[in-house]
């Protein structure tokens, strides 16, 4: 059944073995997706910040599915080959209240609406003279657990699920330990960018389409948690390659006041150095910054570095 179609009715907003499958596929099946984004399109071009307040919260990352993969078990793996990736003409980057790294310090809401009729040249306008690098990956993808009851599908989990890595783009092949028979699996969250973090708690979020090879394999027991293969062509896509990066550095003996440190540093430089509002530096560092683990082991300090790249400065020296 190579190029079956799962639409937006094959929708569910919890992971659970219970959720009968929409169909059955063959190992190697190719699938087409038509995903909502990750607030089941209720943001779109028209909303305001002030409407974010209303949004009916249990309808966060949907995930469209699920698919059973014939002959699966526990104990298998399950390959996801990300054939093709395409966004829509629009995108969205909120700072919800009560959500993200900084939450306490940003209350929100702020949004912050893209046009992305230049993702075919590999980016999308933040303001004048910022252009963010586009890179379509799938934020949700997962398989059923093998517990009884209903989970969130906002956490990532060792099958997968939210995972929010953005290295997981077209090429790349995403690595799930099956849990049940059939494996069961659902994806969804389309973002157009995003940096290693998501700090603010959203990307370039958007609906999006997206063609999937399902394949089974067989012997891998190193596979307990979600592994991935990046496309041999990595290194030439815009964020892979990000040049000359400025980054600020978080010091402290807890890895995730390090890390808060670390981006409240760069969030200074960007309203200092490029003339943002912290709103904007916030959100910024959400689609851009990526997060890093610079230091690990000097006890008892850990030090996490937020780099934002300069290329994204268009018409600056």
């Amino acid at each position: 059944m190579a190029h079956a179609h799962i639409n937006h009715s094959n929708i569910h907003f919890k992971w659970s073995k219970n959720i009968p499958p929409v169909l059955a596929v063959e190992s190697g099946a190719e699938l087409n997706f038509d995903l909502k984004d990750g607030f089941n399109n209720l943001i779109h071009p028209g909303t305001t910040a002030a409407q974010l307040r209303d949004l009916d919260t249990s309808q966060t990352d949907p995930a469209f599915g699920p698919v059973a993969v014939e002959g699966a078990e526990p104990g298998d793996v399950l390959r996801v080959d990300i054939l093709e990736l395409t966004p829509a003409p629009y995108g969205w980057t909120a700072v919800f209240p009560g959500f993200g790294l900084l939450s306490d310090e940003f209350p929100g809401p702020h949004l912050n609406v893209w046009d992305l009729s230049t993702i075919a040249e590999g980016y999308a306008e933040f303001k004048k003279g910022i252009r963010v690098p586009t890179q379509p990956f799938l934020g949700v993808m997962g398989l059923a657990p093998a517990q009884d009851g209903e989970l969130s599908t906002i956490p990532p989990y060792n099958w997968g699920g939210n995972i929010d890595c953005k290295h997981i783009t077209t090429g790349s092949s995403l690595y799930l330990p099956v849990q049940v028979a059939g494996a069961l699996f659902s994806c969804g969250d389309g973002h157009a960018a995003q940096g290693d973090g998501e700090i603010c708690g959203t990307a370039i979020e958007t609906p999006m389409k997206a063609r999937l090879r399902l394949t089974l394999e067989k012997d891998k027991p190193w596979v307990k948690s979600p592994h991935y293969l990046t496309s041999p062509e990595a290194k030439t896509r815009a964020n892979s390659n990000r040049g000359q990066e400025y980054a600020a550095v978080g010091i402290d003996a807890n890895l995730l006041e390090a890390t808060k440190k670390g981006v409240r540093g760069a969030i200074d430089w960007l309203c200092a150095e490029k003339d943002l509002s912290r709103e904007e530096a916030y959100m910024l560092c959400s689609v851009v910054g990526d997060l890093k683990i610079v230091e690990a082991v000097d006890m008892p300090h850990y030090a996490v570095a937020c780099c934002i790249p300069l290329g994204i400065f268009v018409g600056e020296k």
